[in-house]
Formats: C-alpha cells, structure tokens, sequence
C-alpha cells in the first residue's frame, strides 16, 4: 500500500467547497493585510508576533472542546506527530515563498502564480493517490489554468520573473494538501491549526535569531527589508493588526484543513482559484490595483471551471 493511500472516511463535497471558499477569502484578506503591513513589520517579526497571540488561542480551544477520548495532552503531542509536521513545514514553505514577493508584485500577480497549486494537485493525485480524474475534472482545472496564463501572461513585458516564487508555493500548497488528504483525514482540524501555527512560530523565532547573529548589511537589508530587515518597535495599531492575523491564520488553518478532509483534492482545487477574485477585490480596495483585460478575463475563466465541477 501507498504511504498517500486515503484514509477511509466518507466524502462530503458540498461541505469541503463551501469551506475551502471560506478559507481563501479569508486568506486573500490576511495576504492584503501582510502586504499593508509590509512597509513597517518585516515577516519573521509578524510570524512571531501573530504567533504568540495565536497559539494560546488555540491551546484554550483545544482545551475548551477535547473529546474525552483523548485528553487535551495527547491532541497536543499529535500536533507535533510526524505527518503533522510535514504538513505544516510545506505550509511553512509555502507562505515564506508566497511573501517573499508581496512587497513588490500586485496581489491579482501573486495569486495567479500561486494558483497554479490546484493542477499541480490534480496531477499529484492522480499520481500519489490513485484518484480518478475524469475528463470534466481535467477541463476545469485546464480552464482554471488558462485564466491564470491569462493573468500572468509570461513571455511578454507584463510577465515578472518573480512570479516563479509564489508558483513553488502553489507546488507546496498542493503538497501539504495530499498529505492532508491521505496522512490527516482523520485529524482534528484544530490539533492540525495548532501544528501549523507551532511551525510558524518557531521558524519565525529561528529566523530572527538568525538574523540577528548575522547582522546583514545595509545594502542587503536594502534589497528586501521585508525579508532581512530586523525587527522594529510596534505600537496599538500594530498590535491590533497583529490580533487580526492571529484571528485570520487559526480560521485559514482549521479551514483549509476540514476542506481537504471533506472533499476529494480536485474537488477543492478547483474552487480554490476562488482567492484570485477575492485578491483582485482587495488589491482594488485597498491599493487602487485596478485589474485589466486580461486580468478580467481570466477571472471569468476561473469561474467558468467552478460552474464545471458545480455541474459535475
């Protein structure tokens, strides 16, 4: 047997769709703010300060509703079980490479690039978990992959070679989701959300404390502050902001993870690309990012293989 074979439990697709679009607006939500706050906080600073909020919130949730069958102890140390953790690490994986690029490319970019996530999803699970793709399942990802070709356009001048970054994320993303499929199906959401906000917490802490050992110069500080800049004073409204993320990442965590549990990964994918109308939204809201043709375009694409798997 297949160290991926799926762990048997029924599939409620209905339930998993409805999560995952709940869970990637609130993730485009989290990403604008990330990117808002980008100018000020740089990101090891933000993992740690979210963190510290978002871990103790969790832990009383954990603690509030464990099952009698396994006390609140046990749900903690599974948090920490091989399977969760190597999920949570290509989490981890995934949001560094994601924000890497979000001070310098358009959230409506940075989500198509990241969006080629649900065909590499599909081709993993066909691969890894055996699971049938039927032709309606290829079109729709076929045709939400056209829309993210029609946003990011590569091979012309509005193509960025940065877009490649968040592209290895959706390669993450897709891995940590197989492994939710076939690894943690079982799991509670909430002792998986704990095992992703721990991963986040700690690489945060890691990579201050590497910064700060190694003290980079100015001149590479000036290169991406975001990434290599030292961490800063913060006051009420970067607190408020940093409340905010907490809220937003424990939702995004047990989210993601119930939809990958619920629902086949093609299933989820494909309304997945869902994020790229929601980070247009915001992008305009909040950084007058207007989108253009294209980008139209190949929002209409995206939702043109949502109503494939509706029909399906």
């Amino acid at each position: 047997m297949s160290v991926f074979a799926p762990q048997v439990r029924p599939d409620r697709a209905l339930l998993g769709i409805a999560l995952i679009v709940g869970s990637v607006f609130l993730m485009s939500l989290q990403d604008a703010i990330i990117k808002y706050a980008s100018v000020d906080l740089p990101l090891w600073q933000i993992y740690v300060l979210r963190g510290v909020i978002a871990v103790p919130a969790l832990l009383v949730v954990i603690a509030a509703r464990r099952a009698r069958s396994r006390p609140f102890a046990q749900l903690v140390r599974r948090s920490l079980g091989p399977w969760a953790l190597a999920r949570a690490s290509l989490l981890v994986a995934m949001y560094v490479a994601l924000y890497a690029t979000v001070p310098v490319l358009d959230l409506a970019t940075i989500a198509a690039a990241f969006y080629t996530g649900p065909l590499f999803i599909t081709l993993l699970s066909a691969l890894l978990l055996g699971e049938p793709v039927r032709r309606r399942g290829w079109l729709a990802v076929a045709t939400g992959f056209a829309g993210v070709l029609a946003i990011l356009r590569p091979g012309t001048a509005a193509f960025s070679g940065l877009a490649v970054l968040p592209v290895l994320s959706g390669l993450f993303y897709a891995l940590a989701a197989i492994i939710t499929r076939s690894r943690c199906r079982t799991e509670k959401p909430l002792v998986l959300a704990l095992s992703l906000n721990l991963a986040l917490l700690a690489t945060g802490l890691v990579a201050s404390l590497a910064l700060a050992a190694w003290a980079p110069g100015s001149d590479l500080i000036a290169v991406s502050p975001f990434l290599m800049g030292g961490w800063v004073g913060v006051g009420g409204a970067e607190w408020g902001f940093m409340m905010a993320l907490a809220a937003l990442i424990v939702g995004i965590a047990i989210g993601l993870a119930a939809a990958y549990q619920a629902a086949p990964p093609v299933t989820v994918a494909t309304f997945d690309y869902s994020y790229l109308i929601f980070a247009t939204i915001w992008g305009y809201a909040i950084f007058s990012q207007v989108p253009d043709p294209p980008t139209i375009l190949g929002m209409m694409l995206i939702a043109g293989a949502g109503l494939l798997v509706i029909r399906r």
